[in-house]
């Protein structure tokens, strides 16, 4: 029989995640790099290829979203760092997925969307009517949310006979992170407590809708209604200097923060996500170690803990490049990690 043709890959947006995303997708025999849209002026005109390390395409990037949108292909690997992380407008990406739907290319994005029911009927109507007019399908997915605080729970859950409470902990260390961006001016490590809470505000209600969605979706999975999500989050200040790759942490600056989200039912968590951020976790020990950790208490109560994550973000793209196949085979419409077959990488096999 014949080989199905690869199927034709955007990259949208070539940073953290959409580099590793871009890396995949040029050494998969599956898929064809069919444009690449960066927002850097620095980028245009580079070779795909060469802009992460690899050998020339012939696709060279470009800022022009017309262009992307005239082009033919099967999916976008839609990338950019959402418009709220910034205090900006969520319809901006609201926008621009439903432009690469309704142009009739399928769409996986890392910048939620992993349960947009969250937000009521009239944006779901919004995406479903892209996915009609263009005979496609959205996604939403990553790493957490995406996978830890969903599709893994989800998985233990099928070895319950009762269900009592979910929690979900991730512990991520940001000592090597080089963007001053995201680890000053949005998480908020490295400021003064009077500047912090001015600081986080967009992130924190970012961080809000986009757990929120992670337990929703649990909560529809399992036939439960939630009254609604609470947030809580609180900050640990260095007692000592230290430097990290976005900068130096001085005595009595932000260099940790933990977040809490959970969702009630008649004012008990049934789901509970806790995220903490540490700008160094050699340097701060509050709040346990780097890792993931999935707790199932009911009957049978279960604990997995995944210690240590290298390349997380490496993770995220990986497990929407690993999702392609399964969106563009799917029926047009908005998608979940409900309606999809389980993600399973083609990277490259070594064994010892």
């Amino acid at each position: 029989m014949p080989s199905s043709p690869p199927l034709r890959v955007v990259q949208w947006a070539t940073g953290a995640v959409g580099g590793y995303a871009l890396r995949d997708v040029i050494s998969r025999p599956d898929f064809e790099l069919a444009g690449v849209l960066v927002y850097d002026p620095d980028k245009v005109g580079i070779d795909a290829g060469e802009l992460v390390g690899l050998g020339a395409t012939g696709v060279r990037c470009t800022d022009d979203v017309d262009r992307v949108l005239a082009l033919d292909a099967d999916c976008v690997l839609h990338m950019p760092l959402p418009a709220a992380y910034f205090g900006g407008d969520p319809a901006t990406d609201v926008e621009a997925i439903c432009a690469l739907l309704s142009s009739g290319k399928n769409v996986i994005t890392t910048t939620g969307f992993v349960y947009p029911r969250t937000y009521g009927p009239g944006l779901v109507e919004r995406l479903e009517t892209a996915c009609a007019r263009g005979g496609t399908s959205l996604h939403g997915t990553g790493i957490n949310p995406g996978f830890m605080s969903d599709l893994l729970p989800l998985a233990l859950t099928g070895l319950s006979g009762r269900l009592d409470h979910i929690y979900v902990r991730e512990s991520s260390d940001y000592r090597g992170h080089p963007s001053r961006q995201i680890v000053t001016d949005l998480i908020g490590f490295t400021r003064e407590p009077k500047d912090y809470a001015g600081t986080v505000r967009p992130f924190r209600a970012f961080q809000r809708a986009l757990f929120s969605e992670s337990v929703h979706l649990v909560a529809h999975a399992l036939g439960v209604e939630l009254d609604e999500v609470e947030e809580s989050d609180e900050y640990h200040l260095a007692a000592d200097e230290f430097e990290i790759a976005a900068g130096v942490v001085r005595p009595g600056t932000v260099c940790a923060s933990r977040w809490r989200f959970s969702g009630l039912v008649r004012g008990r968590p049934f789901m509970t996500v806790e995220c903490v951020y540490k700008a160094d976790a050699t340097r701060v020990s509050r709040w346990g170690p780097p890792g993931f950790a999935v707790h199932i208490e009911g009957r049978p109560t279960m604990a997995v803990t995944i210690d240590e994550v290298e390349h997380g973000l490496a993770g995220a793209a990986a497990h929407a490049v690993n999702s392609i196949a399964s969106v563009c085979a799917a029926p047009s419409g908005v998608r979940t990690v409900l309606d999809l077959p389980l993600a399973v990488g083609r990277g490259t096999v070594r064994l010892a």
